[in-house]
């Protein structure tokens, strides 16, 4: 996995251990590590919009002031992070973007585009609504995956893939073909497969299971049934069984609401905080 681009999207309120815990990982994997520090613009005081559709905007004296001491905190940072890198010997760039809020995925749409995969800091689950437009703008504005709890101490021996057949699934197990090929086991599992020629055919599994042995996978195949409780419960469950230290899986929204709205499963397993997952759409 050398020669990679890792994005890594965090903000200016990230610990220096998370960092040099993501500098340290791919410094030994020869990766280069771009650091995106996504902080929001100060907000506008509710006054200063006006009454629509004829009142005028009014923009304090003080707030173009705060923007400028945003940016200055923001580039502080920046260069704190810089020097963290530095200090580790790790290939990488950091940059800063104030934006605001619907703009967040732009963002980082434009370094994804431009990166081999990308990796969410942990306390961004703090803002969640920056926590989602940057997911939206990594799935649906760029050709990339992405994983949340990142493991930085050991790369993944055993991989879980949640396997529906579907082409969010697909396009999941593609790109974390990298980790797939480096795992010593790689088990597939098929939750509640509907076993027809136009779901997911009569062996559920196995042809994903034949096309990774042909990359050199060792690999197992499983179905489960949900027992009515949730997929993304179940998911959780067998990956444990397994000793699953990875999970890939296709990421989902709801209908129209693609660009913001991520379904329940997929927004389940983005929440829970123990279990390592590659995301892609």
């Amino acid at each position: 996995m050398s020669s990679r681009t890792l994005l890594f999207v965090m903000n200016s309120a990230t610990p220096d251990a998370e960092i040099a815990a993501m500098a340290e990982m791919t410094g030994r994997d020869g990766t280069h590590l771009v650091c995106l520090l996504v902080d929001p613009t100060p907000a506008l005081p509710a006054y200063a919009y006006g009454i629509p559709p004829y009142g005028a905007v009014n923009i304090p004296d003080n707030w173009q002031m705060q923007v400028q001491q945003a940016h200055n905190a923001q580039q502080t940072r920046v260069d704190e992070v810089e020097k963290l890198l530095a200090h580790h010997g790790t290939s990488g760039q950091v940059m800063g973007t104030l934006t605001a809020s619907l703009h967040v995925k732009h963002q980082v749409a434009r370094c994804a585009r431009v990166s081999d995969e990308a990796v969410f800091a942990n306390n961004l689950r703090e803002t969640p609504h920056l926590l989602r437009e940057s997911i939206s703008g990594v799935l649906f504005h760029s050709p990339i995956g992405f994983q949340v709890n990142a493991n930085t101490a050991h790369k993944a021996t055993r991989v879980f893939i949640a396997w529906d057949s579907s082409p969010p699934a697909a396009a999941a197990v593609h790109r974390a073909l990298p980790y797939l090929k480096n795992a010593q086991e790689v088990v597939i599992g098929c939750i509640d497969p509907i076993m027809t020629p136009e779901h997911d055919g009569q062996d559920p599994g196995t042809d994903l299971a034949a096309w990774l042995s042909h990359h050199g996978c060792t690999v197992t195949v499983s179905q489960y049934p949900s027992g009515e409780r949730s997929i993304s419960d179940c998911i959780q469950d067998r990956a444990r069984e397994t000793g699953a230290d990875l999970i890939v899986m296709g990421a989902y929204a709801r209908g129209r609401m693609i660009q913001t709205v991520l379904g329940g499963t997929t927004r389940s397993m983005v929440e829970q905080t123990e279990i390592p997952v590659f995301f892609a759409h």
